[in-house]
């Protein structure tokens, strides 16, 4: 596939996404962070929503290889949702492009039209002038609902 017929995704900021997956009971978030990160960092807490959390690891803890059945995991965990839009969340949102344009890509090739978005910013956001994080921008930053696991 070349450059130019990648399937495209789009980008959220966090209080986007917080509305449009309360706008849409179809749309899906997936935080793709290790659970490492879901134990000690914190998870987006939906119940308000009335929305799901879908936790699937997209780099696997410690070595950060790539998860060989994300796509799949993601198929079978939203399958009874079938969602028309398909939300990515990390700390920071690197990780979570990643993640949009394989299920991007993969929906692509099956003929699905489902929209996949990159949450900008992740969870934490990025790092201040002092290197800490969850300051400056990112989910909890912006002052949306989190719980610790």
């Amino acid at each position: 596939m070349s450059a130019d017929l990648e399937p495209r995704v789009g980008e959220v900021n966090p209080s986007d996404a917080w509305r449009t997956l309360g706008d849409r009971p179809s749309a899906a978030l997936i935080d793709v962070r290790t659970s490492a990160e879901w134990d000690y960092v914190g998870v987006p807490d939906l119940s308000e929503l009335g929305q799901a959390l879908y936790k699937i690891e997209w780099a696997q803890y410690p070595d950060m290889s790539v998860n060989p059945r994300f796509v799949a995991e993601v198929i079978e965990q939203t399958s009874a949702l079938s969602p028309g839009a398909y939300l990515f969340l990390c700390r920071s949102g690197v990780r979570s492009l990643r993640a949009a344009k394989a299920l991007a890509e993969h929906l692509s090739n099956t003929g699905n039209d489902a929209e996949c978005l990159n949450v900008a910013e992740g969870f934490e956001g990025d790092l201040d002038s002092q290197g800490h994080r969850g300051v400056q921008n990112g989910w909890k930053a912006r002052g949306l609902a989190w719980r610790q696991s």
